[in-house]
């Protein structure tokens, strides 16, 4: 590590002893650590949930869990694995590497950063005791749609709180990241001329600023609905139910994006590295991420075609939900040519970023599917939604979340990672999370509806398959916490210029490209 990076180690007075070293640091590296360590915890405790779900789905008939608990299984995993796993994930990868890319010796706001961290902690242990609360958590999905939201027990104010404590420290992150970016970028770093990476986290931090505070008024005003004798959505004292959905969705369109577009800034990292190029097309890249994020936000009702909407609704949404197709589509072809011609190498980071470019393309494509308003009736609420978006968020985000831990694990702890083990972890989890979403597709499109623990006797095969997938991945993640532990506790020492073994370019090759290096040939160090 050169002096700048290694000035941000310590602190003027040293670390505190211990265990509280953990509790009081400031610094952008432990708190990046800290936010890792708990989002890969919440990953097994979201992921144990999904096996409760695909154990009762292994066979027709009611055989494990009673509706009720399914129910709250499946409220509870996609909490967990949205607010617990991926967000968290994402802010401390920003946490580790945005300093270092923008030459900043710390964030800008380093104890709120502590403060944003040990909200987590606290809000999904008052979320998951709700499970142990009498009348369970809501059975109503992550959605929280009512009137079902409202009919659970004494859990429900505890759920709306710990969300509210995780929008709290969502948008401290959010700020952190912006005041970070704006004010401690390196002289003569100027906006095009960070690395991607930085950009897509900058605009994820401003759609975070802007729309949880949306999902906090919709949640309060399910609460107030239910304690305090409003009727905001209950149809009986002149709300609307539907109104709900407006709002939940106003948030919850950006928030998908919030999920993946720190993934494409990872991808647009490791491609270039692999591939021994600069990126193909950089500014075209920021400007895409931008459109993306400014689309979000108008296209949140193609969530609702089956509410009843007037047809020219419809047509807006369904517009301008395929009009997103277009900066997606410029991304994934940058991507594919700034391999064309490199001289590609496979380490276990670029397989990870392969694997997210075609699985993320295949959510893609039935992305597409589900914005034609016409056909969508058929598909809404069925498994086919469920497999589109696993297909985005797992080989999507999940899978970038790995390439990025396998492409900086060196830098972290100056070792190098098991590359036979990581490879091995790569090729078992992309044959399970096949085999666990695409069938999904099929009982999908065959009418098979979701959030229903049992079903027609004629999807029993495909939901036999896509339950042993679930095992098969979910079992393939302690090969990936056996490499990391391993690589914690040393192995080959990591060399100045990482992938040297990817025959000498160095990690910061990224984005963007010098002036002089517009050629069609790869550039090879």
């Amino acid at each position: 590590m050169n002096a700048a990076v290694a000035e941000t180690d310590h602190h003027d007075h040293g670390p505190a002893p211990g265990l509280m070293r953990w509790v009081t640091t400031t610094n952008h590296k432990d708190i990046g650590t800290l936010y890792l360590w708990f989002s890969l915890i919440m990953f097994f405790i979201g992921g144990a949930m999904a096996l409760v779900i695909r154990s009762e789905l292994f066979q027709p008939g009611l055989q494990i869990v009673d509706p009720q608990f399914f129910n709250s299984m499946t409220t509870m995993h996609a909490l967990v694995m949205i607010f617990g796993v991926v967000m968290p994930a994402f802010v401390g990868l920003a946490n580790w590497m945005l300093p270092m890319m923008v030459g900043a010796p710390d964030m800008a706001l380093p104890r709120m950063n502590n403060w944003s961290f040990w909200i987590l902690p606290f809000g999904f242990g008052m979320m998951l005791s709700t499970l142990f609360m009498p009348g369970g958590a809501p059975a109503s999905g992550w959605t929280l749609y009512p009137p079902l939201s409202l009919q659970g027990g004494m859990a429900f104010p505890f759920l709306i709180f710990s969300i509210h404590l995780l929008g709290i420290s969502s948008i401290m992150g959010a700020i952190n990241i912006v005041a970070t970016i704006q004010n401690l970028r390196a002289p003569g770093m100027t906006f095009m001329k960070m690395p991607l990476f930085v950009w897509t986290w900058f605009i994820t931090a401003y759609l975070l600023v802007a729309v949880m505070p949306v999902l906090a008024g919709a949640v309060t005003m399910l609460l107030t609905d239910k304690f305090f004798g409003t009727a905001f959505f209950t149809a009986g004292g002149g709300g609307d139910p539907v109104m709900y959905q407006h709002i939940f969705w106003f948030f919850g369109h950006p928030e998908v994006y919030i999920l993946i577009l720190p993934s494409f800034g990872v991808v647009s990292e490791i491609i270039p590295t692999f591939a021994r190029k600069h990126l193909f097309g950089y500014s075209s890249m920021v400007y895409a991420t931008a459109s993306i994020a400014f689309l979000s936000f108008i296209v949140w009702a193609h969530h609702m075609f089956t509410v009843g909407m007037p047809l020219s609704g419809e047509l807006f949404f369904m517009f301008a939900t395929m009009l997103i197709a277009v900066p997606t589509g410029v991304k994934v072809f940058n991507w594919v040519a700034t391999m064309w011609r490199g001289a590609m190498t496979f380490e276990t980071p670029m397989l990870f970023a392969i694997g997210f470019v075609v699985m993320f393309s295949i959510g893609g494509f039935s992305g597409v599917m589900l914005a034609l308003a016409p056909v969508d009736f058929q598909y809404h609420d069925t498994y086919f939604v469920v497999a589109h978006f696993h297909y985005v968020l797992v080989p999507g985000s999940i899978f970038a979340i790995m390439a990025a831990v396998y492409y900086w694990l060196p830098k972290w702890t100056g070792n190098m990672y098991d590359e036979k083990w990581g490879k091995i972890h790569f090729w078992v989890s992309t044959i399970f999370v096949n085999l666990l979403f695409f069938p999904m597709h099929f009982v999908g499109l065959a009418g098979m509806p979701r959030r229903i623990p049992d079903y027609a006797v004629q999807f029993a095969d495909f939901n036999a398959i896509a339950s042993i997938g679930a095992f098969g991945f979910g079992f393939a993640q302690l090969i990936f916490v056996y490499v990391v532990f391993k690589c914690l506790r040393g192995g080959e020492k990591a060399t100045d210029q990482v992938w040297e073994g990817a025959h000498g370019l160095e990690w910061t090759l990224s984005s963007p490209p010098p002036y002089h290096t517009f050629t069609d040939q790869p550039i090879i160090k």
